[in-house]
């Protein structure tokens, strides 16, 4: 009886045991509220990016490269995305495995008694499972494939966080320069609204002229209001890309420099070439296709039987036997698995067409994206064209007021006026930086380099 034990408790040693890792609302409420761009969690993590220690912590100004890096570490997305790429490597371990064999204890009692021993029928039989035809092997084959997509998949999800960091930071320059601009422009409005209204108290303007300038102050008081307004949802937006609360970010310093200008269009080759090579969707898919590809060859292989070895021991009525036979082979005789076979073509046929589709969708969004691009190119061309002429009639009249020859009313209109090219100028190259923004995530490649890759496949940081 303490064989039969012991050999049990030998068997049950390597069995994994469940850990309860419960999770409550306020958990999840605590730890988000506890985000903070000064974390020496988030400074461990930048210092393996980057390769060196990074010092002073925390950092006095966030770049755009900073915060990418930042939204890496805390996305909910990309924890998502990292769990199932995790779910899918695990499927490689259930694909490799072998089949347990399996124990039979067969017991009969013999009336009457045929044997010269006791009339039972006992004893331990195993039914040892045999693959053929490298079945395991094509399991194997399409949960290293499936894995793959899920790691690529896990890329493609980094792009969009790195595209919801650069819009934001996008909105977020465009608001502050409009509501810069705007203020001045309202300043100006105001100033006059002030010489209009004096002039009507001695007579010089009318009240059509006071109404006028008032509407027009009032204007700028909401744009620049509503320009205001922009910011802070720039700066929620921003938030939301990295993972932070919005107190966040309300302590530190963001550094917004080089959002002011568009890097040139790259040929149209070499925007195909990097699309075609780097667009981690298209290259999920592909895997996809190479996993249905591999379960079209595993459904091939179930054609062919498996073998059960059965080797065992059997006491029966005095008559000790040993057995080495099979316990049992299938026969394909009514179905030789043609159903799983046709459904397995079926789906890879389905995965190259999505993949194919995808492809057309990449490059018709790629020539769509170089045409707009240049389009934008050349209206920031057009802007500071007009924005030079604007700016010289600004200071003419400046010199003229300067000499005398025209009033302060008039010189004060010009500087509002020259605000509303200034507004002009910053429209035309936002528009160009969110059209350069399209033309990225078309290629998923950026068109300025960068000092630390965008792809955060191998990023698996415990928080």
């Amino acid at each position: 009886m303490r064989r039969p034990l012991l050999l049990a408790c030998v068997m049950l040693t390597g069995c994994a045991t469940y850990h309860p890792q419960p999770i409550t609302p306020m958990q999840l409420a605590r730890h988000f509220e506890d985000r903070t761009l000064a974390s020496a969690d988030l400074r461990a993590y930048l210092v393996q990016q980057f390769g060196h220690d990074i010092d002073p912590w925390p950092l006095p100004h966030w770049d755009r490269e900073m915060l990418t890096l930042a939204a890496y570490y805390y996305s909910p997305a990309l924890d998502i995305a990292r769990a199932q790429w995790g779910t899918a490597k695990a499927g490689i371990d259930v694909a490799g495995a072998i089949p347990n064999p399996v124990l039979q204890l067969p017991f009969q009692y013999a009336t009457p008694n045929p044997g010269p021993g006791a009339p039972w029928i006992a004893g331990p039989a195993l039914d040892i499972p045999i693959e053929t035809a490298h079945k395991r092997g094509y399991r194997i084959d399409q949960a290293s494939h499936l894995s793959e997509a899920a790691r690529l998949a896990l890329g493609n999800e980094a792009w969009k966080v790195r595209t919801q960091v650069r819009d934001a930071l996008i909105l977020l320059h465009a608001a502050r320069q409009r509501a810069a601009f705007l203020s001045r422009k309202a300043d100006a409005q105001q100033q006059i609204v002030a010489m209009v209204t004096k002039r009507r108290s001695v007579g010089e303007n009318s009240g059509p002229d006071v109404d006028a300038a008032v509407l027009a102050a009032t204007q700028a008081q909401a744009d620049l209001a509503a320009a205001r307004s922009a910011q802070q949802d720039a700066r929620a937006q921003l938030a939301a890309a990295i993972g932070v609360p919005v107190a966040a970010l309300d302590v530190v310093q963001l550094d917004l420099d080089g959002l002011g200008t568009a890097p040139p269009a790259p040929p149209e080759a070499d925007a195909q070439r990097e699309a075609v090579f780097h667009r981690a969707d298209l290259l999920a898919s592909l895997a996809e296709y190479a996993a249905a590809e591999s379960a079209l060859q595993l459904e091939v292989a179930k054609q062919y039987p498996d073998i059960h070895f059965g080797p065992g021991y059997t006491y029966d009525t005095g008559t000790n036997k040993i057995g080495f036979g099979l316990a049992g082979i299938s026969l394909p005789v009514f179905d030789q698995n043609q159903g799983g076979i046709a459904q397995a073509e079926a789906k890879r046929k389905e995965a190259a067409a999505r993949t194919a589709a995808l492809q057309d969708t990449i490059f018709n969004d790629l020539d769509h994206a170089l045409v707009h691009y240049q389009a934008s190119l050349d209206a920031v061309q057009l802007s500071a064209t007009h924005l030079a002429s604007a700016r010289k009639q600004l200071d003419s009249q400046a010199a003229s007021f300067a000499a005398g020859s025209s009033d302060r009313l008039t010189f004060t209109q010009a500087r509002a006026d020259y605000q509303a090219s200034e507004i002009a100028r910053l429209d035309a190259v936002v528009a160009a930086q969110q059209a350069a923004g399209t033309l990225e995530d078309a290629m998923q490649r950026p068109l300025a380099p960068e000092t630390v890759n965008s792809t955060v496949t191998q990023q698996e940081i415990p928080r």
